[in-house]
């Protein structure tokens, strides 16, 4: 995940292959709190590993949950409390989770109520922005008791009561259906605690949006023994003595809703004979979101499905702009927006109330951001019509906390497909961690991009001037990806030194550099570097290493087999390189080339210092005579001779920190993007 304060996308111009979605957040957390209140031991598969599930992980074991790793199957193990509070008192953090926000309160609000108890429940501000009073208004009446400690109709939340409380529920409870289903979802999911002596009635009042969550609800509440009965959709009824057990093991399919933007990838970037196929969601899905396909294919997406997977290729071209009530798909509906900025004519949808009361705004963000792009936009209090940009702008995306915001608007890179070629900027990537943290990397792995359209960094530099550790930084802070080419040539003296190779034998040396089978970690191993399997990271390090990597990158033939290899890292979203020809001979495009350089003397410090640290001795005078030596021997070599390209910016950082020499470069990169000072 990139958590950075901003990722740069260059255009985008096709895409093709797998993406394997993560799980569902609307089932994961359901699942997760029905676990967690039924009797038994639940296996949960493929759960989504995110900020809301993980807020809810954390709230269940405050309440006394068992969770933990399941060793024989890999799946998460939650031990519920069957309906017994072991805990009677607790303050709950849930973030910006609706769906750990909502249901929780109704489940802690029945449960105080009969055995006892004060929980607290709050979130970020944002959550506290968003409306929790109809369900607050439809459980007082039954006798829970209910203080808002913040503004009224919001969160934060107490709940309370004493032992042996009792409920009202001779009546039909009456619930609001026309702002949130998730105020109907929590009561249907809390009321089954209550149910020992009677039938338990709810009643939707108003209109019921966003339908197909609901049934997902029950879909999941049957799986967990609650067999609710259901007239029409304004009349629920869960039966005298249901009570929660386990179903044993359940798995979460893939997330509808993130599918959508690889539905509407597929339908704007799939071309001649590609396919974007989409695993863990299909045809078989309890899903209300999988109807987005229907609205994609009825804007030209040609999309077959089969149980639990989908393939996409371009169908209509450009795409044909749809009007449509969104109410059934509010969350997935944000991507026919995106989809509309490669429509011939506008795009309607209608239905979308709910949106202003979400993660932010949607409405109003869309809208927004949208027109940063160049479209034209107009907006309703429940709708939001889009025309195609007449001419696209590189923009700097707000995403406003909101993961559906950053992950609709990536798709305008895709701009390239309707002729144009304009970066994008998502400003604070990382909020994808609430359902798809792995999003960017996923996107980025079925685009397709034309080279010169991939932004380069090089560092280029004497020995030991630093400019491997600046490149390192400058990446991480940029989220691209990171070329350290002097890693290639000791790789190749490495092996060179395995296989009993001379330094000399410029031909055997040029062999070993075309088949060099070398890894670069990422992830979590970033930083560390396989040759032939083996872990070499260490060995990089040493000396032996560096003076060897000094004499086979003087051979003209091992450069040439080096030369493909270092063009190849060139891939979304950018590249950092280092080295002593990156600026001049191997990207001699790139969009800005630095020349860091120290005095020898200076240098040298830094490599004793460092030697010292290790425990190993050096003399400061050897190592700068050492030093001056390698200097004239790459400035005389007669291919790529270290030299500052013509329009590099020169760096000396004898006087710098690394945190000095990193913002002057970040500062030079900001004035060469097409951005300004957006971000």
């Amino acid at each position: 995940m990139y958590r950075i304060p901003f990722l740069d996308l260059p255009p985008l111009a096709g895409a093709a292959g797998t993406v394997r979605l993560p799980g569902s957040k609307s089932i994961s957390n359901r699942v997760l709190l029905l676990a967690g209140l039924a009797e038994g031991r639940t296996l949960v598969h493929e759960l989504l590993a995110s900020d809301d599930t993980a807020v809810m992980l954390d709230a269940l074991r405050a309440l006394g949950c068992t969770v933990e790793q399941d060793s024989a199957s890999g799946a998460l193990a939650v031990t519920g409390i069957g309906g017994r509070l072991p805990v009677h008192e607790a303050r709950l953090f849930l973030g910006n989770a609706g769906t750990a926000m909502r249901p929780l309160a109704a489940a802690l609000a029945v449960l105080a109520t009969l055995q006892g108890g004060e929980f607290e429940l709050s979130g970020v501000a944002r959550m506290h922005e968003r409306p929790i009073g109809d369900l607050v208004a439809a459980l007082r009446p039954l006798g829970c008791t209910i203080d808002e400690l913040g503004t009224p109709g919001y969160p934060p939340l107490r709940l309370r009561g004493s032992v042996g409380g009792r409920l009202a529920l001779e009546r039909a409870i009456r619930v609001r259906g026309d702002v949130s289903s998730q105020f109907l979802t929590a009561l249907l999911l809390a009321l089954p605690l209550a149910a020992d002596a009677q039938d338990i009635v709810v009643e939707v009042d108003g209109e019921l949006i966003s339908k197909p969550y609901v049934e997902i609800t029950l879909n999941l509440l049957a799986r967990f023994g609650i067999a609710v009965r259901r007239e029409g959709w304004q009349r629920f009824t869960i039966p005298q003595g249901s009570r929660y057990r386990t179903p044993g093991t359940i798995h979460v399919e893939g997330d509808a809703s993130s599918a959508s933007y690889f539905v509407a990838l597929g339908a704007i970037a799939a071309t001649g004979g590609d396919v974007l196929r989409i695993e863990g969601v299909g045809s078989d899905s309890i899903q209300g979101d999988i109807r987005f396909v229907k609205a994609a294919q009825a804007m030209g997406a040609d999309v077959r499905s089969g149980p639990g997977w989908l393939e996409v290729r371009r169908g209509r071209w450009p795409l044909q702009g749809i009007t449509l009530d969104a109410n059934h798909i509010p969350d997935a509906a944000m991507t026919l927006a995106a989809m509309a900025l490669y429509a011939e004519g506008p795009t309607r949808i209608e239905g979308i109330a709910s949106w202003r009361v979400k993660e932010t705004d949607r409405i109003a963000a869309m809208a927004a951001e949208l027109r940063r792009v160049g479209a034209s936009v107009v907006e309703g209090a429940d709708f939001i019509e889009v025309s195609a940009p007449e001419t696209w702008l590189p923009a700097a995306i707000r995403t406003y906390d909101d993961h559906r915001m950053a992950m609709c608007l990536s798709l305008a890179a895709f701009n390239p497909t309707v002729g144009a070629r304009v970066p994008l900027r998502i400003l604070e990537p990382h909020c994808v961690a609430k359902t798809f943290p792995d999003y960017f990397e996923a996107l980025f792995a079925l685009a397709k991009t034309d080279p010169a359209d991939i932004p380069v960094i090089t560092v280029d530099g004497p020995t030991a001037s630093g400019k491997g550790t600046l490149a390192a930084e400058i990446a991480a802070a940029l989220g691209y990806g990171l070329l350290d080419s002097g890693a290639l040539y000791r790789a190749t003296g490495i092996a060179a030194m395995w296989d009993g190779v001379s330094p000399d034998d410029e031909a055997a040396l040029a062999t070993l550099a075309e088949g060099l089978d070398l890894r670069f970690g990422d992830g979590a191993d970033a930083g560390r570097t396989w040759l032939r399997g083996r872990d070499i990271t260490d060995e990089l390090r040493l000396e032996t290493s560096g003076l060897m990597a000094s004499r086979v990158s003087a051979w003209p033939a091992v450069r040439a087999a080096l030369h493909a290899l270092q063009l190849s890292f060139r891939r979304a979203p950018g590249l950092v390189a280092d080295g002593r020809d990156m600026g001049t001979v191997i990207f001699p495009d790139a969009a800005l080339k630095v020349f860091l350089t120290a005095s020898a003397q200076e240098r040298a410090a830094r490599r004793h210092k460092q030697l010292i640290s290790k425990g190993i001795s050096a003399s400061l005078a050897d190592l700068r005579a050492d030093l001056e030596a390698r200097d004239l021997r790459d400035r005389s070599r007669s291919v790529s001779p270290l030299k500052p390209a013509e329009d590099a910016l020169m760096l000396d950082n004898s006087a710098l920190s690394i945190e000095d020499s990193v913002a002057q470069v970040l500062a030079w990169w900001q004035q060469r993007r097409p951005f300004g000072h957006s971000a």
